[in-house]
This record gives structure tokens, sequence and C-alpha cells, in this order.
């Protein structure tokens, strides 16, 4: 595997360009190219999309992982800073997803994301930008002790396939809703459910499994779900 650090540039008047990274596969030409987009309170080197990146590009998938504008300048300031608002969230995600394109023009491109990462992704989808299917880490189907502000009211423009991996313990996204609210899905779906796990895919200390192993379990559900989706 092969690790590239990249600038993207992006429509933005406070930071012109934003960090990346490119993981690639050892094989010339990947099954697939993931661009994979962080959450809200995290950044592209967070441990958990790092880990992602790196196992995925071991079976065998690129994986483009950047910051959004509001992380670049949090990085740059060393201060936190609020996730900008979604048409500038939009507008960096289409600047990382050329930057994919540019790489790997023949590939088959997925778009996905941790939390609200996967949400930007979902809309691209729903917008008509071209992809062939998305992967979502934990989607914020509502916000915590809120499940009537539902955010799905774009599922049914979603045409690709998609496959959601949730925890029985996520605060922000109650199962049983997922389901319904996937029931006017555009595209087949898959949800893959990982017990007792939070909306950061973390589980209690009585539960004896350790971090490694579910974000391994994670890697492994993608690479299969990507499989059947696509064989070869």
């Amino acid at each position: 595997m092969e690790s590239e650090s990249l600038r993207i540039r992006v429509p933005h008047v406070g930071a012109d360009r934003v960090a990346a990274r490119l993981d690639r596969p050892e094989e010339a030409e990947p099954r697939a190219a993931l661009l994979l987009a962080h959450g809200a309170g995290t950044a592209l080197d967070s441990p958990f999309l790092e880990a992602l990146a790196v196992g995925l590009a071991g079976r065998g998938l690129a994986v483009l992982r950047f910051n959004y504008v509001y992380s670049e300048l949090a990085a740059r300031s060393g201060k936190r800073r609020p996730p900008d608002r979604r048409s500038v969230l939009l507008d960096t995600h289409r600047a990382a997803l050329a930057t994919l394109r540019e790489h790997y023009p023949a590939s088959r491109i997925l778009l996905g994301g941790k939390s609200m990462g996967g949400r930007m992704a979902s809309y691209l989808a729903a917008e008509g930008e071209a992809c062939a299917g998305l992967v979502f880490f934990g989607y914020p189907l509502h916000p915590p002790g809120k499940p009537e502000k539902l955010r799905s009211e774009h599922f049914a423009a979603i045409a690709q396939p998609a496959l959601f991996l949730q925890g029985t313990r996520d605060a922000l996204c109650e199962l049983e809703l997922l389901r319904r609210e996937l029931e006017m899905f555009g595209g087949t779906c898959q949800i893959e459910v990982i017990e007792e796990a939070d909306h950061d895919f973390r589980v209690p200390r009585s539960i004896a499994r350790w971090r490694e192993e579910i974000l391994e379990e994670l890697v492994q559900r993608v690479d299969a779900w990507e499989r059947r989706t696509w064989p070869e």
C-alpha cells in the first residue's frame, strides 16, 4: 500500500486549498475508488478514518480522505471551529471528488463518509452527482434525542446502491426509524449492524471487543458488500 499527501483547490476565500491523503493499493488499478469524508468533530487524520482508509486500501480499494474548509482552518489555527454551512461543505466535497476522478478516471467511484461526511455524500448523490454507490459509517438520521427531526427527505432521489453501517447504540440513528425511512430509498440498500456500538463505533468496556476488532469488522463488511454488488 502507498500513501500520498495532496492539496486540493477549493472555491473558498478563507482557504483556497485543503489537505487530503490518498491511500492506494499495491495493484496498479484498484477495484474501486472511495471518497471518504470525515465527521463534524474530526478531520481527515482521525484515527478512525485512517484505520478505515488503510484497511480498505489493503483490500484493493483506493481511498481519498480530505479536510472540509472549517477543519482545515481549525488545523492551521489550532482552534476548534463549527462545521461550515451545507453549501460550503458540498463545494469542498465536489472538489475532492473531482480530484479522485482525476487520479482514477476509469475506476468505479464510491462516495462515503463518517456521520456528517456521509450525509454530505448522500446529498451529492441525490443532486445527481455521478457515482456507483455509497457507504455510510454511522449515518446521522436525526439529532441526539430528536428522532422527529429526520434527515432523510432526499432518500428517494438516491438511485445508487448503498451500505449503511450502524451501531445498535447510535444516539443519532434509531435503527427501526432507519429501516422505515429506507423503504423510500431510491436504490438498493443494505444495513450492517454492529452490536452494542455507539455513533463512533465504540462499545462499553464490559464487552470484550477491542477497537481494532471493530474497525477490521467494518473494513470486512465494506469489502464483502463491494464484491457482492459488483462481482468481477
